[in-house]
């Protein structure tokens, strides 16, 4: 039987209140989860799954190291760009216009509590939807996401994914860069990996994508690997 998973799509929205927004869910989810076990009450536990957009921000992940953004403050505002430490795991990462982030608010216990299978699993999403569009795409041993020629030194990351999680909800997850300007990685060291590039799908299949046919791919593959239902 399939989970039933809300979906929503919050277009292009400031970084700091998507981030808002997936705390008000989590604490939401987990008062759900606490009432359940302690005062055996009956609440439905409701996951989500956004998508979204975000205007050009830079994010530290807790274990990031804060030299692998390579700007000041000056720099930053020049670039129009914000800065945010944040509570997921990772190092540094960038989101912009053309990038498709996606933060799914699940409870894994409802799922599979396990957490390498969780991120083992947004990576299949990626992975399943580039080979639908024609690209070889794989994991790359030691490190999270998605990338291309993964094994030599032609590598490059395609989509990062950085997550937490805490009484086995989920919060953040990945970036998938559809139409991005990658410009913008030159100017951090993209996941603390200093040897290894970024790319995006445009550049692969030169041409630029349509954004709302990946999108509905994503929906399709997210409730065939996480079998789910999502309904908006």
């Amino acid at each position: 039987m399939k989970l039933t998973c809300k979906y929503e799509d919050l277009g292009k929205i400031d970084y700091q209140k998507a981030w808002d927004y997936q705390n008000k869910l989590v604490e939401l989810l987990t008062q759900q989860k606490l009432a359940n076990w302690h005062h055996n009450a009956q609440y439905k536990l409701e996951n989500t799954l956004i998508f979204c957009e975000h205007n050009h921000v830079y994010t530290l992940g807790k274990s990031g190291k804060a030299d692998n953004l390579l700007l000041n403050d000056n720099q930053l505002a020049d670039l129009q760009a914000q800065f945010y430490k944040i509570d997921r795991g990772g190092d540094i990462t960038y989101h912009g216009a053309g990038q498709l982030v996606g933060y799914p608010i699940f409870d894994l216990e409802q799922m599979k509590p396990d957490l390498s299978w969780y991120v083992h699993s947004l990576e299949e999403v990626i992975i399943r939807i580039l080979s639908r569009l024609g690209i070889k795409s794989e994991r790359l041993a030691g490190a999270t996401g998605v990338w291309l020629d993964a094994n030599n030194a032609n590598a490059r990351k395609i989509c990062a994914i950085g997550v937490k999680n805490s009484r086995w909800i989920t919060k953040h997850g990945f970036a998938f860069n559809i139409n991005t300007d990658i410009s913008y990685f030159q100017h951090i060291v993209p996941c603390g990996i200093a040897d290894k590039a970024v790319t995006s799908l445009h550049l692969e299949l030169g041409k630029t994508q349509d954004f709302d046919a990946i999108k509905n791919m994503l929906k399709e593959e997210f409730e065939h690997i996480f079998n789910v239902e999502l309904v908006a």
